[in-house]
């Protein structure tokens, strides 16, 4: 027997479309709020990014980058946190698949490649304050290369804190993922501009930035 059609629970249960306009604003502001946060900091960076361009081989005394940055630890940071853009994303597609297991599981490998990062700066800048000499007073180089590398670094923490917010709020059972998954994907792309910001960083200090100054000049 055919069932006969009824408006009455069609319209009850099919949103309409005041309904799913409700559901997509919050994420349309959301997007745009994102998208201009990453446009401002972007621009802060550009203005770090330039003013250590400018000031490469213009040191003549205290420690140079040659003598001082070492590529070796600063290359196993670099493919933690650049792994790190990965594993975020895995953990926002097992989300979007409902395995809130998954997500728990690969965004806590994304906060510990994070706090790696962190961690191996921290290493790094003691190694040069005690055994190189290098404070953010010696030099041009060394004030410059600390407020951009400190620059980023702050960034990274404000991402961490994200994503262990939102790893927190996962387990207490706070994150749906048919209602979230959206959400918690515009949330990581905070995390995708200081991966990707950091590739600029690394190639300006730790590639061209350890030129011989004669090169630099």
């Amino acid at each position: 027997m055919q069932r006969k059609f009824d408006p009455i629970m069609s319209s009850a249960t099919m949103p309409t479309t005041t309904q799913l306009t409700t559901l997509r604003a919050p994420l349309q502001r959301a997007k745009v709020g994102m998208a201009s946060l990453i446009f401002m900091e972007s621009a802060f960076f550009a203005a770090f990014l330039v003013t250590y361009l400018y000031y490469i081989g213009k040191s003549p005394n205290g420690p140079q980058p040659i003598d001082c940055l070492e590529l070796g630890p600063v290359l196993v940071n670099s493919v933690c946190l650049i792994a790190s853009s990965f594993t975020v994303m895995l953990a926002v597609k097992s989300l979007a698949r409902g395995s809130i297991s998954g997500f728990r599981a690969w965004m806590l490998v994304t906060v510990l490649l994070g706090l790696e990062f962190l961690v191996g700066t921290g290493i790094e800048w003691r190694s040069l304050m005690i055994d190189k000499g290098l404070t953010i007073q010696s030099n041009a180089f060394g004030t410059n290369y600390y407020a951009l590398v400190g620059f980023h670094a702050f960034h990274v923490t404000l991402g961490l804190l994200m994503l262990m917010g939102t790893l927190v709020l996962s387990l207490f059972g706070c994150i749906n993922p048919r209602r979230d998954h959206v959400r918690v994907d515009i949330l990581t792309w905070y995390w995708h501009f200081v991966d990707v910001v950091w590739i600029f960083v690394f190639m300006l200090v730790y590639v061209i930035g350890r030129v011989p100054q004669g090169g630099a000049l």
